[in-house]
């Protein structure tokens, strides 16, 4: 059981905006209470309008968000999910694109991977898919799974992950898996050592990109006074906020 506590100044910004709210326009809000699924927030989001919005703020984010254009929570869980080292290097962006915009179907190398990848439309984008996925095709126990899950982390000091390349591949292979996509599956296991999320971080970091979204679109005066008043943190200087 691995729980991570992150000191996150996002949330010191978030606290003063809502101060700031309830003390000048005599709201009350906290995160609960911040309107859910609101349109014009997606909309700004979906433009990459996005300075200041914790975690889709940066480059890579705002060149995203736009082809992505999330509509919806889980979108944007997948949005900050996705643009991360193990997607990227597994080659798993481009697929996942172009199935939402209906330019591909969603494949499932074998029928035992569709429960595992379906809300994904079958790409690999969480951790545990991965840990699935192994021990779905790649026939490994949920304990070895864990232990992938560990050496996952750990294979830039030690190389601990090239340890499972010739099992999980082949063994995927034999189960009727092609090369090509057990190979893509094994690049994203390498990736997911350079902060690959797990789907339950990366619904956490959602709902505070959500959070500060819904404030810089909606009150956009407080949004920035406390963003500048929790200096330093994010991507940007005082001068470009």
């Amino acid at each position: 059981f691995k729980v991570d506590l992150l000191g996150l100044g996002a949330l010191s910004q978030i606290h003063r905006c809502f101060d700031l709210l309830k003390e000048h326009q005599e709201l009350a809000l906290d995160m609960a209470l911040v309107p859910h699924d609101d349109a014009e927030t997606y909309e700004m989001i979906s433009r990459g309008d996005t300075v200041g919005v914790f975690q889709i703020e940066s480059r890579a984010q705002m060149s995203m968000l736009p082809r992505l254009r999330p509509k919806t929570f889980y979108d944007l869980v997948i949005e900050v999910a996705l643009v991360r080292p193990g997607p990227i290097q597994g080659d798993m962006v481009h697929p996942y694109l172009k199935r939402r915009n209906g330019e591909q179907q969603a494949e499932y190398p074998h029928p035992a991977l569709r429960r595992a990848l379906e809300k994904t439309l079958g790409v690999p984008i969480f951790q545990e898919q991965v840990m699935k996925v192994a021990v779905l095709v790649g026939g490994y126990t949920p304990g070895e799974a864990d232990q992938l899950r560990r050496d996952m982390a750990a294979w830039k000091s030690s190389g601990r992950i090239e340890r499972h390349h010739d099992r999980l591949v082949s063994q995927m292979i034999s189960n009727g898996i092609t090369p090509e996509f057990a190979e893509r599956i094994f690049s994203q296991i390498r990736g997911f050592g350079e902060y690959g999320f797990p789907e339950s971080h990366a619904a956490s970091f959602a709902l505070i990109a959500y959070v500060t979204a819904w404030l810089r679109c909606h009150h956009p005066a407080a949004f920035a006074c406390s963003l500048l008043n929790a200096q330093p943190m994010g991507f940007y200087a005082p001068a470009t906020i």
